[in-house]
């Protein structure tokens, strides 16, 4: 047993499952997987090399291995309703990386994507990542009331004539439209990519407008709101394949040789069940009090005087720009999480803090209603929220890095012992008994 075997291990394990159980996990891109998910992933796939796809393998023994990811492709061509899925990407960087890779041209082709200081995701041709040091990139922005502005991204695809068009985002609270997105790819000649990493569970649960009749193709991790395990699927819709015949191969060979190895079977297997279950009446019923409870959640932080990015929300995900209230985003996720609360820091639209101490925090209701949280829930959260703020000191941080990590260090110290934010941790972990993890 592990606990015997390797006693630090275990004890950090059972470490980690106590500050699950005793805190509120409101991390937007994390949830509660399913114990058969987590069986599944724990299972004898975990040590099965499988290099190659479904009955063209470069290893013996895959009889069972094929089968696994046969279901699972199945599972997400009926969910998605697409014709084509490949289940092999260990997460979603290495899909959208394989994406790329399969259409475009190094240093000579063009990437067009939602900033990242705008909400937009490092692969989506942030200059700090792969896509934005392998490929020619140009961002699009939000506009001033934190949405995405359709007729000034067109004018700029129509300007800069991009090869591929992004949409998806890691932070942005609202609707997107993948028809007129669809219109604007097709008016300059360039492939639409939907990321939908974010929203693929709400999408599956029809909350959220699907792109699978307007992107070309779409990508998605299997971890946030659709409740898998850490992983990611590329789909090729039929207009994809409408465009290029040959766009399913092309992204076969990206994902292996041309990105990876061996495929993680246990992942691809936990990924099968994943989807199994969201095909069901009760995962419907689970996306729409997802988006039930963020709009509570929503209203409430706006009673107790928050500014919310784009004024609310229609998804799973609020960004809360603290400006107002003169509290850094980094001071506030910290005092949070000393009092029970688990959220991160992030930056908002027009954000000139450095990105260690942005002016906001990005916070999500998956995981909550997971655990059975509902309305009256989401009320009582708030208050919370509000209360931590209020107890935060409004610390001016300083411009130069080693005079920011002098008061950042002091903060550190005195938040773990500030009275009223542990007086809330022991009310939020009798609360959170009610409402166990899966």
């Amino acid at each position: 047993m592990l606990k015997t075997k390797d006693p630090k291990i275990y004890n950090l394990i059972k470490k980690e499952e106590l500050r699950l159980k005793n805190t509120l996990q409101m991390i937007a891109s994390e949830n509660s997987p399913s114990k058969e998910v987590l069986e599944a992933l724990g299972s004898v796939f975990n040590f099965k090399y499988s290099e190659g796809y479904p009955y063209q393998r470069y290893y013996q023994g895959t009889v069972n291995t094929d089968e696994v990811e046969v279901a699972a492709e199945e599972r997400a061509r009926n969910l998605f309703k697409v014709p084509f899925v490949n289940v092999q990407p260990y997460s979603g960087s290495p899909a959208n990386a394989a994406v790329q890779l399969a259409l475009l041209k190094p240093l000579k082709s063009k990437i067009m994507g939602l900033s990242l200081a705008y909400g937009g995701h490092l692969t989506h041709g942030a200059s700090v990542s792969f896509s934005g040091k392998l490929f020619k990139t140009i961002s699009y922005e939000l506009n001033k009331e934190g949405l995405l502005d359709y007729g000034k991204i067109k004018k700029i695809a129509i300007k800069e004539k991009p090869d591929l068009i992004i949409c998806g985002a890691t932070a942005y609270p609202r609707i997107i439209d993948f028809k007129k997105f669809a219109e604007i790819a097709d008016k300059v000649g360039a492939y639409l990519l939907a990321d939908i990493s974010h929203i693929a569970g709400l999408i599956v649960a029809g909350v959220h407008p699907s792109p699978a009749r307007y992107a070309h193709i779409i990508t998605t991790t299997t971890h946030k709101t659709l409740r898998g395990p850490r992983g990611a699927l590329i789909m090729v819709t039929n207009k994809g394949i409408k465009k290029d015949p040959n766009l399913s191969s092309k992204i076969d060979k990206a994902v292996f040789p041309g990105l990876q190895g061996g495929p993680h079977q246990n992942q691809t297997a936990a990924i099968a069940v994943a989807l199994k279950e969201a095909s069901g009446r009760s995962f419907k019923k689970y996306g729409e009090q997802v988006v039930r409870n963020s709009k509570v959640l929503a209203a409430e932080l706006k009673k107790h005087g928050f500014n919310l990015v784009s004024g609310g929300t229609d998804n799973h995900l609020i960004l809360i720009d603290l400006r107002n209230k003169a509290v850094n985003g980094a001071i506030a996720a910290l005092a949070l999480e000393t009092a029970g609360i688990i959220l991160n820091k992030n930056a908002v639209p027009n954000d000139q803090n450095p990105p260690f101490y942005p002016a906001g925090l990005r916070l999500g209701t998956a995981a909550l209603t997971t655990q059975g949280m509902k309305e009256r829930e989401m009320v009582k959260i708030a208050k919370w929220i509000n209360e931590v703020i209020n107890e935060c000191p409004q610390i001016l941080l300083p411009k130069t890095k080693g005079e920011r990590k002098i008061i950042w260090d002091k903060f550190k110290k005195d938040i773990a012992k500030a009275e009223k934010l542990l007086k809330i941790a022991k009310e939020v972990k009798f609360f959170c008994a009610r409402f166990p993890l899966p």
